[in-house]
């Protein structure tokens, strides 16, 4: 099906097209009928399907239709469990938006309090944002969600995992009753608990999957190496000879991993960078930009980053550790083969990451085929580097010093 089909407003018909999409993905094909209808979808595809376009569109299209006064409230909420996906969407609301005429503001922590604040108190009419930080702004009143006709909720699953059910909740609170709004949940995942969460705040939700049998897409090419902890990385070195990655993201399990594994990268002359929770926003779209741009071949991150980025040209996702989550394995490697690319996963399975292994292919619905390393392709000649000192302040729970004597904290 061609979007030119689906008889929509010609401004978001012409940012469609400038966006350089013609026929819909099978996700997009299957929903889209249904919620330019007006009718509640939970939706569940495989990362890189193009879940974002499909509830965009129904969103641009409702608001263009519907063309209620609803002063400087907002009409639509999109709540999204990382900065990196809100940042994402917003990017992608933007471009498929650009001739709607709608003002759009994106909602999220480590940046910018007061210039959101202002932008939210001067009327938006789309906000993409984390709970946590709306929140905050609702407690203010600096905005009122009593307007809402769209609410939107991407990867709800991820909302459990990290905590944020009870900031969903109240969030939903704060808008208008579930009938008297169109409903919108789209995941890679649609657990029980999603699905509860949807019987209870959406409109009699239509369910659609277009996963298949399979939880991973078809245009991945999973391997597998069984390897010790002391050789993986001798072992990276070779595959990253071998495979010849031009765009590489490499997954952690932990930040401490992430710096040694950074470090000892640019030892042996790959060029790297590491984003993980608690580096700073700036830096965290910084190192993104650049990567996205090429300007930086190799990407490692821990799970902060396998949610939402849409990045083009990713050819191959190394689990440098298996994750510990089995949900986190598809979101992972979903950032190569995005919008219909190839992609290749590569994961290396040690004496801790293979305890994982067996809950991980029981949930994406096949083994992980298998390759053992031939004794060549391990690169044993690469150059050392110590790992990154830890601060021993935060280890010992003693205040930074300050050239006098460093007592602990007092014992509460």
């Amino acid at each position: 099906m061609r979007f030119e089909e689906l008889a929509l407003p010609e401004t978001l018909g012409q940012g469609i097209a400038e966006a350089g999409f013609t026929e819909c993905t099978p996700i997009q094909e299957r929903t889209l009928p249904l919620t330019l209808a007006g009718k509640d979808v939970a939706g569940r595809g495989q990362t890189g399907t193009g879940k974002t376009a499909a509830f965009l569109v129904t969103l641009f299209d409702r608001l263009l239709k519907n063309s209620t006064a609803a002063g400087k409230k907002p009409r639509a909420l999109i709540l999204a469990p990382t900065r990196e996906l809100v940042v994402q969407i917003e990017q992608d609301a933007q471009l498929l938006g650009k001739h709607c005429g709608f003002s759009i503001q994106a909602v999220y922590g480590g940046v910018d309090y007061n210039k959101q604040r202002d932008a939210l108190r001067n009327g938006v009419d789309i906000i993409i944002c984390t709970p946590g930080r709306l929140i905050d702004y609702l407690k203010q009143k600096v905005c009122s969600l009593k307007a809402v006709e769209m609410l939107v909720i991407d990867e709800a699953d991820r909302m459990f995992d990290m905590g944020f059910i009870g900031d969903l909740r109240y969030i939903l609170r704060s808008l208008p009753p579930f009938g008297q709004r169109q409903n919108l949940m789209f995941s890679a995942t649609l657990n029980q608990r999603v699905m509860e969460l949807a019987y209870e705040f959406m409109n009699m939700p239509e369910k659609v999957s277009v996963t298949g049998d399979h939880m991973t897409a078809d245009n991945i090419e999973e391997v597998l190496f069984h390897v010790s902890s002391k050789e993986k990385f001798p072992l990276l070195l070779g595959l990253l000879r071998r495979e010849g990655m031009e765009r590489t993201m490499i997954f952690v399990n932990t930040k401490r991993e992430g710096e040694y594994l950074e470090v000892r990268m640019a030892a042996n002359d790959y060029p790297c960078r590491l984003i993980s929770g608690d580096v700073a926003q700036e830096k965290r779209q910084r190192i993104m930009r650049d990567f996205k741009e090429g300007k930086l071949p190799i990407l490692i991150a821990t799970d902060v980053a396998s949610r939402g980025l849409h990045i083009e040209g990713v050819s191959h996702v190394v689990n440098y550790d298996l994750p510990e989550d089995c949900e986190d394995y598809v979101h992972r490697i979903g950032r190569t083969a995005r919008a219909g690319a190839e992609g290749k996963a590569i994961s290396l399975a040690d004496e801790q990451g293979v305890l994982s292994l067996e809950a991980i292919e029981e949930f994406i619905g096949h083994p992980i085929p298998t390759e053992w390393a031939e004794d060549d392709l391990f690169v044993n000649d690469f150059k050392r580097a110590a790992k990154p000192k830890r601060n021993k302040n935060l280890q010992t729970g003693r205040p930074p010093s300050s050239g006098k004597s460093s007592r602990p904290f007092p014992r509460r």
